[in-house]
């Protein structure tokens, strides 16, 4: 009995020895689990905790460590630990990215390496990447992943603008020229010139591309005679054409094998959406790698038929095609109903937008032609994914398509505003009725207690 009663305690001594070890086996297990793997889920609104796909994909496109050494004091005069609020930032990319270190250097304790770095403001980040490097004064994603789009690039990419007959400027700033464009351009990582041909003996050879923006008045013969000899070279072209005349440039649509119909795209869906009929839409895009994975509407407005004859000099591909319900309109635009003309007018759906290549010199040639330069305009740039569609254009006649992407959002700092009624109804709630509820409850159980007792 006595041997039988020792088996039973050594057996739940052992038992729980067993027990113990187990435990202390799950508990370091969770903890290794812990340490190699992190799960999080960003419920803010339009995902401000987390990098957008953009940030992602640039960051894995960084073949090597990024250095990021900020020059901030321990205090900011207005944003107090600005330390902290940059390291709660970089820490997002740090999670896609574990070899971008960053460093913190202290300007006043260390004015000469603040000096030597070119540094100019507290609290200013330093991004190295392939002994490259890029300065950020600003804390958002927007500006450090186009920082890092800069660096991911092999050199500046130089683009001519051509002017001297009323194109849109890169630089302007009225309604109908591309500055916003163009400084979208200069932040991500291009320089451009403009170009005037009836100065210039030629187009620089160091040009990545030339952009043909909407001419208002005829070029002249010899200046013709240049583009198409920088055509025949194998430079590239991006060539936004409104729906008015050519302008001496029906040599170029010959050379690249186009035809442009005259007239404009009506879209009667545009019309349904409160926008004006002549205005397309296109939500519908080619096989290309400007398009890969490009789902955002883009609008183009007074657009133009852009169609690409076959042949064997030039592969083509239709990047947009828009108005499935609607035609080109070749007569005039009346203010009064836009009706189609059988006989006359073009029925849709129409492509405006045309993407070429060739090989030349064992290099891909490459040509972009868009019925509406109306789209990158000032006025028109922040409709639906026309930036981002730009952007991709220029990547891609730039050589550097790895970069297409859809550009970083920006990050939506909302506010809830209530209704005194709704303010009223919480304050009622939360220091009334729920204290009440709370005493009232407190008093039955107290009296069901006393009951028992007695």
């Amino acid at each position: 009995m006595a041997t039988t009663f020792k088996k039973i305690i050594v057996n739940r001594q052992l038992q729980n020895v067993i027990f113990v070890i187990l435990l202390l086996v799950f508990v370091l297990l969770l903890g290794f689990l812990a340490l190699e793997t992190r799960k999080q889920w960003d419920v803010s609104q339009n995902g401000r905790n987390s990098l957008s796909q953009a940030s992602v994909e640039t960051l894995q496109k960084l073949q090597g460590p990024v250095q990021v050494t900020v020059y901030a004091t321990k205090q900011h005069a207005q944003l107090g630990d600005i330390r902290k609020i940059i390291s709660e930032f970089v820490v997002l990319y740090q999670r896609i990215k574990p070899d971008l270190i960053l460093d913190f250097i202290d300007p006043t304790e260390q004015p000469k390496l603040a000096q030597a770095a070119g540094v100019k403001v507290n609290g200013e980040m330093v991004i190295e990447f392939n002994q490259r490097r890029e300065h950020l004064t600003v804390i958002n994603e927007q500006g450090f992943t186009n920082a890092l789009m800069r660096l991911a690039r092999a050199d500046k990419r130089l683009i001519m603008a051509l002017s001297g007959h009323g194109e849109r400027k890169l630089d302007g700033m009225a309604n109908y020229d591309l500055g916003e464009f163009g400084k979208q351009l200069g932040a991500n990582g291009f320089g451009s010139q403009v170009l005037n041909l009836a100065i210039a003996q030629n187009i620089p050879t160091n040009t990545s591309m030339l952009v043909i923006a909407s001419p208002q008045t005829d070029l002249m013969t010899g200046e013709v005679d240049k583009l198409l000899e920088y055509v025949d070279r194998g430079g590239n072209l991006l060539w936004l054409v409104d729906q008015e005349s050519l302008r001496g440039l029906l040599p170029l649509t010959e050379k690249l094998r186009l035809t442009l119909t005259p007239g404009v795209v009506v879209d009667p869906q545009a019309e349904q959406l409160k926008a004006p009929i002549t205005f397309a839409l296109s939500a519908s895009y080619g096989q290309h790698v400007v398009t890969n994975n490009f789902d955002i509407i883009t609008v183009f407005p007074f657009a133009r038929q852009i169609t690409f004859n076959e042949n064997e000099e030039w592969r083509g591909v239709s990047l947009i095609e828009v108005a499935p319900q609607g035609w080109v309109e070749t007569g005039e635009l009346d203010e009064g109903e836009v009706t189609y003309d059988q006989t006359e007018d073009v029925l849709g759906p129409v492509s405006i937008a045309v993407a070429l290549t060739r090989t030349m010199n064992d290099r891909e040639q490459r040509v972009v032609v868009v019925g509406s330069g109306h789209f990158l305009a000032n006025a028109y740039l922040g409709n639906g994914g026309n930036l981002d569609f730009g952007i991709n254009l220029i990547n891609w006649l730039a050589g550097d398509e790895a970069l297409i992407t859809i550009q970083p959002r920006a990050t939506l700092d909302n506010q809830l505003v209530l209704s005194e009624t709704a303010l009223t109804a919480i304050v009622i709630c939360f220091l009334i009725v729920l204290p009440v509820v709370f005493l009232l409850s407190g008093f039955v159980i107290r009296w069901r207690r006393l009951r028992r007792k007695i």
